[in-house]
């Protein structure tokens, strides 16, 4: 297979695990306490991250500056999954996942790493699309007050704009390792849910087979995989085509909630998953083509950057 195909494949793969991880964490929210599912999934995720920092001696010491990054994302990404998890657990696995996605249109506006400030207007326009969308997503069959969940949902797009958008000032030229970055995150969300999950500790180790396999699955795939395959595939084509293949997740959020999850798809609903994943392509196309200056001599063909310009894209740190 092409090198171009294989990236491709992965990248659809990434998108496709982590639009999946929301119906795995609202099915596993249902047998043990959210709390539970937080320690586990950071603890699992951090023994896997320990392995590959083991495995990898020869890539130097930790540095200072990879701590102390790593301990301050791993608070925001706490609550990030926090919000994320208890979230889901109210609301529906589609919605979860598209409402989600309203961080590609807020990260800019809290972005300061690459002169987001002055965004055009049609960007706030494809914003207001992506809002309209969340009313469409929490009316159901028709008006009514917000769903727990998808409160918190929205509380969690918020946060996790501001941690993506944390993540690029604390790394921004700077040399720091991204799987050592990672393991700080997830021992210290680890360290962060242990006590609230300390009496639950019994009920989780008696958790039957099937949800101890979907907990391995968010840690494992939904994290680790994913985060390392990301910064595989990113490597080996540009930005704005690892973008584009990413941003199908929330796709795959509802069609996976629907196919698995037995949740209905009513025109309410419909309307707006189109409108969602139509308001954040369109803004994610404005805001990169705002922040890239063209090239000498090739007006309009920047390499094109996401969140921030480069590669950075969701970074692998705001899904521990």
């Amino acid at each position: 297979m092409p090198v171009a195909r294989r990236t491709d494949a992965v990248l659809f793969l990434i998108a496709l695990v982590w639009g999946s991880s929301y119906l795995a964490a609202k099915t596993v929210t249902g047998a043990l306490p959210v709390t539970a599912v937080l320690f586990a999934r950071y603890a699992i995720s951090a023994l896997a991250c320990g392995a590959l920092v083991v495995l990898r001696r020869r890539a130097g010491r930790w540095s200072r500056a990879e701590v102390r990054a790593g301990s301050l994302l791993g608070v925001t990404q706490a609550a990030v999954l926090a919000l994320e998890t208890y979230g889901v657990a109210h609301t529906s696995a589609a919605n979860a996942g598209l409402i989600i996605s309203l961080t590609i249109v807020l990260t800019p506006l809290l972005d300061r790493t690459a002169g987001s400030g002055g965004l055009p207007w049609r960007f706030f326009v494809a914003a207001g699309l992506c809002v309209l969308a969340v009313g469409l997503l929490t009316s159901g069959t028709g008006p009514r007050a917000l769903r727990l969940g998808d409160v918190l949902m929205l509380a969690a797009a918020v946060v996790r704009a501001g941690h993506v958008a944390l993540v690029g000032r604390l790394t921004a030229r700077r040399s720091l390792d991204p799987i050592r970055l990672t393991a700080v995150q997830t021992v210290v969300g680890s360290v962060l849910f242990l006590p609230p999950a300390l009496t639950q500790l019994p009920g989780l180790a008696r958790s039957s087979a099937a949800t101890w396999s979907q907990l391995i699955y968010l840690a494992l795939f939904c994290s680790v995989f994913a985060f390392l395959a990301q910064t595989w595939a990113v490597q080996r084509t540009s930005a704005s085509r690892a973008g584009l293949l990413l941003g199908t997740e929330p796709i795959w959020a509802v069609a996976t909630g629907i196919a698995l999850g037995g949740e209905r798809l009513t025109v309410g609903v419909f309307l707006g998953a189109v409108l969602m994943v139509a308001g954040t392509y369109w803004g994610q196309s404005i805001e990169r083509a705002h922040r890239t200056p063209p090239r000498p001599g090739r007006a309009g063909r920047g390499v094109p950057g996401l969140c921030g310009g480069g590669v950075r894209l969701r970074s692998g740190a705001s899904r521990p």
